[in-house]
């Protein structure tokens, strides 16, 4: 995250939320000094138990604590490992009273402990610049009015949101005779259109004037492959990039897609679509999304099982399949084939909080408001993918619904940045709303 300069050593001190973020944030600092509040501590055994990821992440720094200290005390600056990382050590909360955050805030929750901790250390180490990290914007903010610089945990961070890879393109002035090469040939050599060849699964919408098709690029062949509007279980795109969404979901080579837009744009729809278009090649169709609730409740506020518990929160992908029932009537032959896939547990909902461990063969996955994942969960998810999977990933990065995520750090955003141009992956980004007049006018407006 920095380099120790010359003049003046740096040490990190992290949050509770970095470690619950990344277990593996105290290697990724460089050579600089890493310190851990002893409050900090704390609240990790508060979450050492439970299957989430978070659970999990606490776990794994605890272990990674317990392996380097069994032969110092963790009072003292022990070596990181023997690369070229610097030195870690558990810090206290003591600080003289005119600097104590608990009493300047009038406060004593674990916040103002770990901020009294960097404070203490300020003292004990003036020769060193240290740097509060954590995830909490308010924290942040508190520590920077005591003069205690703070920072973001940025690994996994992705530089620009609005720099944010689409995963399409409009090209101008194509030549009328290579659209209709597009259409009668089904594709053309890429640079007979493009300046330079361009990512694997790459879209476009090439045009002149008002004749126009769609393609995307193939890099086995350097082509431009013409991409037509396939229909998914009565469901029509509306659009050129809900084509191309299409189009990457029904494509066997790619095996991993994440499809992203604004409220209204159809990505749920279109993946449930999909999904149920393909039912033959696959065994299960699993659906799930983050449990985000309001008022911070958890699953283990609601009264009975799994399913039970989780049904209200998966309300959005059941609203989904429903509407592509609608499209049929009941005596329709797709109509009882969803009810029947419902009644064999060929399409089930799957709690994200039980995902780790698992191997998922021959299933088709889809993973809905996936910008409330953090990164390691989105690697946690798609390292589960066996022989015959595809990992289906929608969401809105600009609607985060979890505190320590943004735009620039959740998981989705991450992966998008991360996996660009590899030829088992494809992205599309949606940007026009679909659902209704009066939606798009509120999503524009309000």
């Amino acid at each position: 995250m920095g380099k120790k300069t010359a003049s003046k050593r740096k040490i990190y001190v992290l949050d509770t939320s970095v470690i619950l973020h990344d277990s593996d944030a105290i290697i990724n600092f460089e050579d600089n000094d890493i310190a851990i509040p002893l409050p900090v501590l704390e609240e990790l055994d508060q979450f050492k138990q439970g299957n989430s990821t978070k659970n999990f992440e606490a776990r794994e720094f605890i272990r990674f604590l317990d392996q380097r200290s069994t032969k110092a005390s963790l009072r003292d600056w022990i070596p990181i490992d023997g690369k070229a990382h610097g030195r870690f050590k558990v810090v206290m909360p003591n600080v003289e009273k005119e600097y104590d955050a608990e009493i300047i805030f009038g406060d004593r929750k674990a916040d103002h402990k770990i901020l009294n901790s960097a404070i203490a250390l300020q003292q004990s180490e003036p020769e060193a610049k240290v740097v509060l990290v954590t995830k909490d914007i308010n924290l942040r903010l508190k520590a920077k009015s005591l003069n205690v610089p703070a920072e973001d945990y940025l690994t996994g961070k992705v530089s620009d949101v609005n720099e944010l890879y689409t995963g399409k393109s409009v090209v101008e002035g194509v030549s009328s005779g290579k659209i209709d090469q597009l259409f009668g040939e089904g594709r053309v050599p890429a640079l007979d259109i493009l300046d330079k060849l361009p990512l694997d699964n790459h879209y476009f919408i090439v045009k002149n004037g008002a004749k126009s098709a769609l393609a995307v690029y193939r890099s086995a062949n350097q082509e431009l492959v013409r991409v037509e509007k396939q229909n998914a279980f009565g469901i029509t795109p509306k659009n050129a990039e809900q084509a191309f969404a299409i189009d990457a979901l029904f494509n066997d080579d790619i095996k991993l897609v994440t499809i992203q837009g604004g409220a209204g744009t159809g990505k749920t729809l279109l993946a449930l679509a999909g999904a149920l278009d393909q039912k033959k090649e696959f065994r299960q169709i699993l659906i799930s999304r983050p449990v985000v609730a309001l008022s911070n409740k958890d699953i283990g506020f609601l009264p009975g099982d799994v399913n039970s518990k989780l049904n209200p929160y998966m309300e959005p992908l059941w609203d989904n399949l429903k509407f592509i029932k609608s499209q049929f009537s009941p005596a329709d032959k797709r109509y009882k084939q969803i009810e029947t896939m419902l009644e064999e547990e060929k399409i089930v909902i799957t709690p994200l909080a039980y995902i780790r461990g698992r191997s998922l063969s021959r299933v088709i996955f889809i993973i809905d408001e996936a910008q409330n994942l953090t990164p390691h969960e989105i690697k946690t998810i798609v390292t589960r993918a066996g022989e015959g999977a595809k990992f289906i990933f929608t969401g809105d990065v600009r609607q985060i619904d979890t505190p320590y995520l943004d735009a620039q750090s959740n998981g989705l955003s991450y992966v998008i940045e991360k996996l660009k141009g590899q030829s088992l992956y494809a992205h599309i980004t949606l940007e026009k709303g679909e659902r209704s007049e009066l939606a798009n006018i509120a999503s524009d407006l309000l």
